[in-house]
């Protein structure tokens, strides 16, 4: 491995997003402002003004008006890339689906924030997880590093030749967003080199000619034409294959960008932390992974056999990469940041419960829904959790699968 020449900057999560954006070559940037995301474009379009970047920045009257910006920018073969978050993805919504329908990999960083009402400017993850099923892909991230390397991997990842689907990046609100940090960053020219130009593939025209898969004036396709039920499903389910493709693509991606900056989250996929010989572990995503490992140690040091798995990649799920990484686990509690109202637990237990039903030795299961709104999670709420998953081993039961913890009763 040879690790290149990198310096030190104090970053907030929202500021490291910018600066990784500011070194990956991007042509055009379409953002509306929303709190907590709207440092991240402020940021921007100070590189844009000072000369710093060659990025055409649109300012637009919607969060709708500038995915679709992206999109059109993107289909005709630009690099492009927005922010958002809450109500302002959610307004993207239906954006979402013809941006990954089309085909356009347009890389977005969501700095998750609850929904209202009522209204609340903090973090939780309902915005991103309400988006799971559009076909995008979604990497969550655990500190700011994490967030500006993230970013540069997700122009590779998203607009690699076998995957040409769209790529959120989620950091949470203030937690990251907002909290100055130390981040190593690479050279500009490092950063360039790694992320390339962007590759158009070939495709066949109407005309019967291999034509460059993009709007061209010259070499005239369709994106997005209606689509009935003669081949929508077939397209339907490319979008699906290129997502499974995504798998290996992330962890190739995630082994470069690692022998050049020395830094690996797991196998990109999911992030593993003291789970070798863990007969307790717990799941979650975003930062609350590090105060999870501190208290994962702090178990340690009593003999708890305690470990955690951080799920990096969401989408596509990492369903294989999961089940190995368990195979030995005794109880898992899966933390969820946000709740599927009139399910059966949240969105991540869901899914790892259904990956886990068929494992050899199924491991018993629990939900915790933790720290909607921006409520803090303390050491003292993940101690319970584990003391749980303790009981949960000796009884070989577990009493009340979905539970909300830190919440007023």
């Amino acid at each position: 491995m040879t690790v290149v020449k990198q310096k030190l900057l104090a970053l907030s999560g929202d500021e490291a997003v910018a600066y990784a954006v500011k070194q990956s070559d991007v042509d055009v940037v379409a953002a509306y402002p929303i709190t907590p995301q709207t440092i991240i474009v402020e940021k921007f379009s100070e590189y844009v003004h000072n000369g710093e970047v060659d990025t055409e920045f649109i300012c637009v009257e919607s969060e709708h008006s500038a995915l679709t910006a992206c999109l059109a920018a993107a289909a005709t073969g630009a690099r492009t890339f927005t922010a958002s978050a809450s109500a302002g993805l959610a307004l993207m919504h239906e954006i979402l689906y013809v941006t990954s329908g089309c085909r356009a990999p347009v890389v977005m960083t969501i700095v998750n924030r609850a929904l209202s009402a009522p209204i609340n400017i903090h973090c939780d993850h309902a915005d991103s997880m309400v988006e799971r099923d559009a076909s995008w892909i979604q990497i969550y991230v655990e500190n700011s590093q994490e967030a500006y390397d993230s970013t540069i991997q997700a122009f590779k990842i998203a607009e690699h030749p076998d995957i040409l689907l769209p790529a959120m990046v989620m950091l949470d609100a203030f937690f990251l967003s907002h909290t100055l940090e130390s981040v190593n960053v690479l050279l500009d020219a490092t950063v360039r080199e790694f992320v390339g130009t962007r590759k158009i593939p070939l495709v066949r025209s109407h005309e019967g000619k291999l034509v460059p898969f993009k709007l061209d004036p010259k070499n005239p396709v369709t994106m997005g034409p209606l689509d009935l039920y003669d081949y929508y499903f077939e397209h339907k389910k490319q979008q699906e294959e290129a997502m499974q493709r995504a798998l290996q693509t992330i962890k190739q991606v995630h082994d470069e960008y690692g022998e050049i900056s020395g830094r690996r989250y797991g196998n990109g996929l999911i992030d593993p932390y003291r789970l070798e010989d863990a007969d307790i572990a717990a799941i979650c995503v975003g930062s609350t992974a590090g105060t999870t490992k501190v208290v994962v140690d702090q178990l340690r040091a009593k003999g708890v056999k305690a470990g955690l798995l951080r799920l990096r990649t969401y989408r596509p799920f990492p369903s294989q990469d999961l089940r190995e990484a368990l195979e030995n686990v005794k109880a898992i509690a899966v933390m969820d940041r946000s709740n599927s109202f009139g399910a059966y637990g949240g969105p991540i237990f869901h899914e790892v419960r259904h990956v886990l039903y068929d494992a050899p030795t199924r491991p018993q299961v629990v939900n915790y829904i933790y720290g909607l709104g921006g409520r803090d999670m303390p050491q003292t709420l993940i101690h319970e959790i584990y003391k749980d998953l303790q009981k949960i081993v000796k009884t070989k039961r577990v009493e009340k699968p979905v539970q909300f913890i830190g919440v007023r009763e």
